[in-house]
């Protein structure tokens, strides 16, 4: 899984590992909104890594929460999808806007092995202030460079370089940000 392999997606050790991260995300999405210390001690225990001053609006779902690294002053609007089967790493002062899907599991094309399970996975990177507009998908593979922004809506199947504003499906860059 780690080194973006095909593995088989109900091993017992990740269904472990998966129902350790809903459970989490489940506590998580329920709690009381107004208790800062609980939640951030909640996604400290889910995550691989949560920054000073980030915060997560929920619902937040995801895969198994240690694959996902998250830099300080990162905010992600609610819905955040996170499916970290590979590693997915979020820079300092990310802007996630609602309902964001960052997707790192690849499934075969041929039918019969993705009938037996096999997937795999490519890791995700998002560089130091970004802004992912409300409804953006980032592809598995996907790095996004610092002070990027992705038009709402954008579906990102490339790398996108720093210092661009990227739209559309796939997303391409329109135009380039002074740094």
């Amino acid at each position: 899984m780690l080194a973006g392999e095909l593995y088989i997606a109900d091993d017992p050790e990740l269904a472990r590992d998966s129902a350790r991260a809903q459970a989490l995300s489940h506590r998580y999405n329920t709690m009381d909104p107004t208790d800062g210390d609980a939640r951030r001690a909640l996604l400290t225990e889910l995550l691989g890594a949560f920054g000073a001053g980030s915060e997560i609006r929920p619902p937040f779902y995801c895969d198994y929460g240690y694959q996902t690294f998250i830099g300080a002053r990162t905010f992600a609007n609610f819905g955040l999808v996170c499916l970290d089967v590979a590693t997915v790493t979020i820079g300092d002062d990310v802007q996630l806007g609602p309902n964001v899907q960052l997707l790192t599991p690849t499934h075969p094309l041929e039918p019969d092995p993705r009938r037996d399970k096999w997937e795999a996975a490519r890791p995700i990177a998002i560089g130091d202030n970004v802004w992912l507009g409300g409804g953006v998908i980032v592809c598995p593979g996907v790095t996004i460079g610092a002070n990027t922004v992705v038009g709402a809506g954008a579906i990102v199947t490339r790398d996108l370089p720093p210092n661009v504003a990227a739209v559309g499906n796939p997303a391409r860059v329109v135009r380039e940000l002074t740094p």
